[in-house]
């Protein structure tokens, strides 16, 4: 009588013996991204400190020098080479539309069609065109980088003031590369979720950007108060905007229907991610002949454009074995198990909720490269609770957009330095006002439609 109680009773204790190593074990494999998320935070460059953390999770995955290399060279051929390699060709497209002057065309016309001559004329122009250039360059140093020279004298000869339009820089480029249909984020969110670009337009990335841009320019309004004359720009005596010419007007054009064309006909046929290599290629080819550059210039453009990206796409190209060595660790299993019982609790909203605010508050680095570690280490949990993926993708997107806006990263200093500017209060006094809206949205939402 007494064997059949007390074997069972054995039986449970040496499997609760057995799950702790294993769970302890498992935690041991997110060793690679907690290094990752402190080197980050301590101000490391990204690609080293990602190199540092691959070669951990190759050690705690226990592999060998050959299986190493195999993760390597099965890593040219992932998903996030793909992005990488978009990205270089953006760049490329970048260099060209700059060469042809069709990113000056954009902006002017832009600016000139509002007819800026008041304050809120100028912000709004100014936000219209950093949308516009960002969205389509998916890049918001290189977008700002060709919209300042034009607007800040602009902004200088109706008084806005440098606070103003380094918060305008930021908040809008922000989401300018959330809503353009070949950005690395746009093109890595639909491509981890399989959601639709009209469907991440409705639900997603629109009323995320909506928010932000409502909130910022109540927010710009107090600023521009407090700073108009504490951070004023120095007054010019006339604009030095730039005057588009015959050509440079029909190589916009001429870009403009095309980048249309692609985009419809990418939706119609529910085009996967690698038609964007072609577009990339396609436009810089016939903005640059319509534009009136020869075919070796255009492919110097293109290389050179690309050259200044082979950092981020090392980056990418790493970032698989990264991934799949701290699965193969068992962390991702582990994290799912200590995150269970706070989801059984909670159920779908607290999935969403969690992975949007470790996000926003945990991870921090490249936004591809914390979309797919978010994605990787909550995929056994939206598979086993059928979370929607509406809501996951606002999750990921809220996620990389907080982070920018409350921490003082790349994006918000180089904005501050295409501003000239050096009032980081003000920045981050936005960013924060932002960052509650939207976490705020992502709470209600994830409770409504999880």
């Amino acid at each position: 009588m007494g064997a059949p109680v007390v074997d069972p009773l054995l039986k449970g204790i040496d499997m609760a013996i057995d799950m702790t190593p294993t769970l302890l074990w498992g935690l041991l494999g997110l060793a690679p991204l907690l290094v990752y998320i402190v080197l980050v935070f301590r101000d490391v460059d990204i690609l080293p400190a990602t190199a540092i953390c691959v070669v951990i999770g190759a050690i705690l995955s226990h592999q060998t020098l050959v299986s190493f290399g195999a993760a390597l060279a099965n890593g040219m051929g992932s998903f996030l080479a793909l992005v990488g390699l978009i990205i270089m060709l953006g760049r490329g497209l970048g260099e060209v539309l700059n060469a042809t002057r069709v990113s000056h065309t954009i902006v002017h016309r832009i600016i000139f069609t509002i007819g800026v001559d008041t304050e809120k004329k100028a912000m709004l122009g100014i936000m219209l065109a950093c949308l516009v250039i960002v969205g389509l360059l998916g890049t918001m140093a290189g977008g700002n980088a060709i919209i300042a020279p034009i607007v800040l004298p602009i902004a200088a000869a109706v008084g806005l003031s440098r606070s103003t339009v380094g918060v305008i820089f930021q908040a809008v480029g922000e989401e300018a590369l959330i809503l353009g249909p070949f950005s690395p984020p746009v093109i890595t969110l639909l491509g981890l979720t399989k959601i639709g670009y009209g469907d991440m337009l409705l639900y997603v990335s629109g009323p995320v950007a909506l928010i932000t841009l409502a909130v910022t320019w109540l927010m710009i309004q107090r600023i521009q108060r407090r700073t108009r004359d504490t951070h004023p720009y120095e007054q010019t005596e006339a604009i030095d905007s730039f005057e588009p010419t015959v050509q440079s007007r029909r190589a916009t054009a001429v870009f403009a229907c095309s980048f249309l064309a692609a985009v419809a006909y990418g939706m119609a046929v529910k085009a996967p991610t690698s038609f964007v290599i072609v577009i990339m290629l396609g436009l810089s080819l016939i903005t640059g002949f319509v534009g009136g550059l020869k075919l070796d210039a255009i492919l110097k453009h293109i290389i050179n454009g690309m050259a200044g990206n082979v950092g981020l796409f090392l980056l990418f190209l790493l970032l698989d074995p990264f991934i799949v060595f701290v699965e193969k660790a068992g962390g991702f299993a582990a994290l799912s198990t200590l995150l269970k019982p706070m989801m059984a609790v909670g159920g779908k909203p607290a999935i969403v909720i969690t992975g949007g605010f470790l996000g926003a508050f945990g991870i921090s680095g490249a936004t591809v490269a914390t979309l797919k570690l978010l994605h990787e280490m909550f995929n056994p949990l939206l598979a086993r609770y059928a979370v929607s993926m509406f809501a996951w993708s606002l999750a990921l997107v809220v996620a990389t957009r907080v982070n920018n806006f409350v921490f003082p990263g790349a994006n918000m200093v180089s904005s501050l330095g295409f501003a000239e500017s050096d009032d980081m209060k003000s920045m981050l006094r936005n960013g924060w006002v932002v960052a509650g809206c939207q976490l705020g949205f992502l709470t209600l939402f994830s409770v409504i439609f999880a």
